[in-house]
Order: structure tokens, then sequence, then C-alpha cells
């Protein structure tokens, strides 16, 4: 006898609540932990808002609009103490993004050369190398801020006594003074340096793809600097504009003109590169002695320098293992910038402290804080975690 197809298909089974069930216990679970996560905010919320209004203190962000008042030693763009604590805010915000941005560069430069100088077959440049890194990173950054610091403003002379290592450029406690260029001619050059950086990233990527190719080394460093030159300088030409110098001029008790690098922001930058340094070395002589020693062998077997075949075959895989932990250290140096209030420079936390002392905003500031460190942070992991995914070896 066959079945009949015509037949109701038979029920699933009733699942039966029970305590003894793991998944029924796993959603009681979920579900309470949720609850308690929620009254907790909701108590927190209410008790804040609670304590605010018994003291009379307003809330929200109406105060950004407002007249700050007070002044900014460094501002990357106008501000004066009759903008509002908004621009004051952006002004503090810009500050830190600078600090971080040429700190992850610099010390991206200097761990790496450090890291590498840790693995030389020099014995006194691998034990200077190791000595650096034992005592950068056993030392508290808050001591090397003040060590760098003092070391600026108490042992340099005043503007009148300024040392000049260079024409019309000046070193005192004020800071190192720069001439600079002025005039409509800038904006072209600032443009053509800017495409001269795309083109020689441009021809990094062709140089690579040729390489593998061909096995013929494009010789990337003269057309950079070539690059890096003449397209400024084509802008200049193009733009017809004038295009002077402007020097400083001591006048009284300061300089007046040019361009300055305040004793805070070299002291912040000296401190942040010089400590951060010593991790990304560490993290950069891990990711090259991951690489399999039959990769130095193979490459050196076919007449490569050691330089070549550090900079060809060994760093391109170690990066693989560098990039996760250097994203740590760049995460580590941005958010250690907010220790820059310690020697006076106005970094978004000095800036939103002096805010909310005169506004009483305290919960506003801390928020405003919190969220403009957390943007950039993860702004800077999503970028980090995009060229680890864009180098990661694809497997089949």
């Amino acid at each position: 006898m066959t079945p009949d197809s015509t037949a109701p298909p038979a029920a699933a089974p009733v699942r039966k609540l029970s305590w003894n069930d793991p998944g029924v216990r796993a959603i009681v679970y979920q579900v309470v932990a949720v609850a308690a996560v929620a009254w907790v905010a909701w108590f927190l919320v209410s008790n804040t808002l609670h304590n605010l209004a018994s003291r009379n203190i307003s809330t929200g962000f109406g105060f950004l609009g407002r007249e700050a008042g007070f002044a900014i030693g460094e501002t990357p763009i106008s501000y004066t103490p009759a903008d509002t604590y908004g621009r004051a805010i952006v002004i503090g915000l810009l500050n830190t993004l600078r600090a971080a941005v040429i700190g992850i560069v610099l010390a991206t430069v200097l761990g790496t050369l450090i890291g590498i100088a840790r693995l030389s077959r020099n014995w006194l440049i691998a034990r200077l190398a190791s000595v650096y890194v034992e005592v950068m990173r056993n030392v508290p950054l808050l001591l090397q801020l003040f060590f760098w610091y003092a070391l600026i403003t108490e042992n340099m002379p005043g503007p009148r006594q300024a040392h000049q290592p260079l024409p019309d450029v000046f070193i005192s406690n004020r800071g190192l003074k720069l001439p600079t260029l002025q005039g409509g001619a800038v904006d072209w050059m600032l443009g053509g340096l800017g495409l001269a950086i795309v083109a020689i990233l441009a021809l990094a990527h062709w140089g690579n793809k040729r390489r593998e190719a061909t096995g013929r080394i494009f010789p990337l460093a003269r057309w950079a600097l070539l690059l890096i030159v003449a397209l400024p300088l084509l802008g200049w030409l193009v733009s017809g504009a004038s295009l002077k110098v402007d020097v400083p001029v001591l006048r009284g008790f300061n300089f007046s003109g040019g361009m300055t690098l305040t004793p805070e922001f070299a002291a912040l930058l000296a401190g942040l590169v010089s400590y951060t340094a010593a991790f990304i070395a560490e993290v950069v002589r891990s990711g090259v002695q991951a690489v399999n020693i039959g990769q130095w062998e193979a490459a050196g077997s076919l007449g490569l320098r050691r330089g070549l075949v550090l900079r060809l075959v060994v760093l391109p895989q170690a990066l693989r293992v560098i990039i996760p932990p250097m994203t740590s250290q760049y995460l580590n140096l941005t958010k250690n910038s907010s220790l820059a209030v310690a020697i006076g420079f106005p970094d978004i936390v000095s800036v939103v402290n002096t805010t909310l002392n005169q506004t009483g905003q305290a919960i506003e500031g801390i928020l405003i804080i919190m969220a403009a460190y957390l943007t950039v942070s993860l702004s800077i992991s999503v970028l980090m975690n995009w060229y680890n995914k864009r180098i990661a070896l694809i497997e089949r």
C-alpha cells in the first residue's frame, strides 16, 4: 500500500515552556538584563534631571549660541572672544585633531625606525633602541609632557635674546617663529601640493603592479620629490598672483608676523610622539619577527640587499600582523592628547572645561567631549579596519 498523497502534513510538535529548557532560560535572562539596564539608565537620567532642577540649573545646548567671552591662545581658524561657545569648541576640536594627525604620522615614522633598529645586527644600535623603548614605555606620559614643557620654556631665552639658527627663524620661550607665505598664490600652491600627493599615491600603486608583473622596481622616491617641488611651483606660475614672505620681526617684547609653533603645542607633540613611538616600535618589531625566517633566506638567495628584503618582502607580510595593534596605538595617542590641558594647550578638553566653568553646563560639556572623542576614535577604527581588510590574504 502507498501512503495517501492527499493527507495533510503532520503538525509540528508544540514546544512546551519549561525552566529546564535552555532556550527558555536564555530568553528570560536576556529580558531581565535588558530591563535592568533600562532601569539603571532611567534612574540615572531622572536623578540627574531632578538634582539639576532642584539647584535651578538649566539644561540643554542653547548656551552654544551665546558669546564666549574668553580668548584662545592657538586658533587654526579666525576666533575672537565675541564669538560663540560653539565656535570656541570647534577651535578646541581642530586643535585636538591637529595634534592627533601630526602625532600619528611622526610617531609611525619614528616608531618604525626604532622597531627596525631593535632588529639591527649592529649591537650598539640595537641596544640604544632597546633602552629608548624601555625608558619611554615606563615613564608616565604626563611626566614626559611636563619634562618637554619645562625643557622648552625654562631653558630658552626671551624674545630679545632669541636664538637664530637660520635667517628669519627665531627660537625663544615664546615658541618657534618661522617665515610664512602670503598672497593669492598660496591657495594655488596648496592645490598643487594636494595634486602631487594624489599623483604619488597613484604612482606607488602603479609601481607595485609593475613590480609584481615584471620584477622591475620603480624609483618612486625621485618622482615623489620632483612632484612635490614641481606641482606647487606650477600652481604659482599658473595663478599669476603675487606671493610674498611674511617674516617675523621683533617688536617690543614679542615677535609679530610669520608663523608660530607655540611651546605648548611643541611640548605636547614631543611627548605624544616619543611616548607612542616606543609602543609602535614593539609592534613593528614583533610584526617583522612574525614573518618566517625562510622569507629572509629566500629573498637573500636572489641577491637582494637586506634593506630591499625588508622593504619589499618582509614588511608587506608583517603589515598583516602590525595593523591591528597599530590601530590601538593610534587610538591611544588620540585619547592621550586630552592631557594637553595640563600644559595649557587649548584642546577640546581645555576649551570645554572653560566653557562649563562659565556656563555651569557640566553634563552637556562632558557629553560634547565624549561625543568628540568617540567620533574621532570610531573614524580611525573604520579607516584602519578598511586598510586591514584590503591587505589581508584572501584564501581560496
